[in-house]
């Protein structure tokens, strides 16, 4: 399949090796243009019932990034205090954001409060703890609908192997805790896991989730979590996930429930991936090719500190390699100019692998490796190790002008905490 890169004008007429000299590698490059297009997307999931998408900010927290997203349309949740404290400066308003915490502190629980922003309990006794420093005030419910989805169990956040939300059958339970407590519970949430590419596990949940929802008074929402997934291998032509067809089943449920229960509650989805990953890309330099053992790699600098997701769940990334500014397109090769290659970071792992034998273009050393699909849960999951300081974010607004959205960390930011 073509280029990527190319055929989506990724880079908006800008040099990827220039924006290299310029800012630094790793770096970081999210296409506003892209990411304003599936945020709007996002939102014909549902299409005759009232509805707001909220942005699962965990799959990409940077601010410029909640701006765009607030400035589409998006509500938003969170799942930490230091989230709700960003999209606050965001702009986002209390009533635009909800609060999905797990075994947290009393203190992010207060912070919560304080500022007006809803909670979903996660348990019957964080229920508890929230009516007993908010009584008398609304709430929602995390519902676990007994049934989960994703790409690896590890992302797969309902069902029998969860540590999230309130059981089935802990569901009177805490309806009894919330009249304890003088509070009412205005919404329920579930979650079922992270990229999907069939919606059929999802709307088992969605109908499970409407059944439990008959169990309560009147309620404001019904929130059917996110996980929708995005063709990570676009370059061996997989399809992309088909919203429309979920759109037409989902529809046809909610028509049904609100026909039974004889009032109209407002729909949430809370989608993060599906908003940014595509919106992204890694950009990195290729510092040396060696054989070991018959097998050829290339060592690069986007290593797992970078994005820890190939090595967490072995999850796969197209990548593309650019020479000289220019994307090298295998299309445009014979045979004897590809090879097995395996693409590593610079990390003391041996689990530091990218890419594991992919049929690439003969990579050369001062190459960029650019990998596809990064804007979620890549920055937001990096770390310092190997004390090694954390990529630039840039952004290339629409019109192709590019800025910084978050600098290059420095050795001086790695030892401000020492005392």
């Amino acid at each position: 399949m073509a280029s990527v890169i190319n055929s989506t004008n990724f880079f908006e007429g800008n040099n990827p090796k220039d924006l290299i000299e310029k800012f630094g590698s790793p770096l970081f490059v999210y296409n506003e243009r892209i990411l304003r297009r599936q945020m709007k997307k996002v939102q014909t999931a549902i299409r005759r019932h009232p509805n707001k998408v909220n942005f699962s900010i965990k799959a990409n927290s940077n601010l410029e990034i909640l701006k765009i997203a607030r400035d589409s349309g998006l509500y938003a949740d969170a799942m930490s205090e230091n989230e709700l404290r960003l999209l606050l400066m965001a702009g986002y308003e209390p009533n635009e954001v909800l609060f999905v915490p797990n075994n947290v502190a009393i203190s992010e629980l207060k912070f919560a409060i304080d500022n007006g922003i809803l909670i979903a309990a996660d348990c019957l006794e964080q229920l508890e703890v929230i009516g007993s420093i908010n009584r008398g005030g609304n709430v929602a419910l995390r519902i676990n609908p007994g049934v989960g989805a994703g790409h690896h169990e590890k992302v797969v956040t309902a069902g029998k192997n969860t540590k999230f939300a309130i059981a089935a059958n802990d569901i009177d339970r805490a309806i009894e805790i919330a009249k304890e407590y003088d509070m009412r519970i205005v919404g329920i949430s579930q979650h079922v896991g992270s990229l999907f590419m069939e919606p059929e596990l999802f709307l088992q949940a969605v109908n499970n989730l409407l059944a439990f929802a008959t169990k309560f008074e009147k309620l404001d929402f019904i929130d059917f979590g996110g996980g929708y997934g995005i063709p990570y291998q676009k370059l061996s032509g997989q399809a992309e996930f088909d919203m429309d067809a979920l759109a037409s089943k989902f529809d046809d449920i909610l028509d049904e429930f609100v026909e039974k229960v004889g009032y109209q509650p407002l729909f949430k989805t809370e989608p993060g991936r599906y908003n940014v990953a595509e919106g992204g890309v890694l950009l990195g330099t290729v510092y040396a090719t060696k054989q070991n053992a018959g097998r050829q790699y290339a060592g690069t600098d986007i290593g797992m500190n970078v994005l820890a997701r190939p090595t967490l769940y072995d999850s796969w990334h197209d990548v593309e390699i650019i020479r000289d500014g220019l994307v090298v397109d295998p299309d445009d090769l014979n045979k004897n100019d590809l090879e097995e290659v395996t693409v590593t970071g610079n990390i003391c792992e041996t689990g530091d692998i990218l890419a594991k034998n992919r049929l690439l273009p003969r990579i050369k050393s001062g190459d960029l490796v650019c990998v596809l699909d990064s804007g979620a849960y890549g920055y937001v999951m990096s770390s310092n190790y190997n004390t090694r300081p954390r990529a630039c974010e840039v952004l290339i607004e629409e019109g192709g002008n590019v800025r910084i959205i978050r600098r290059r960390e420095t050795f001086e930011d790695l030892i401000s905490l020492y005392p």
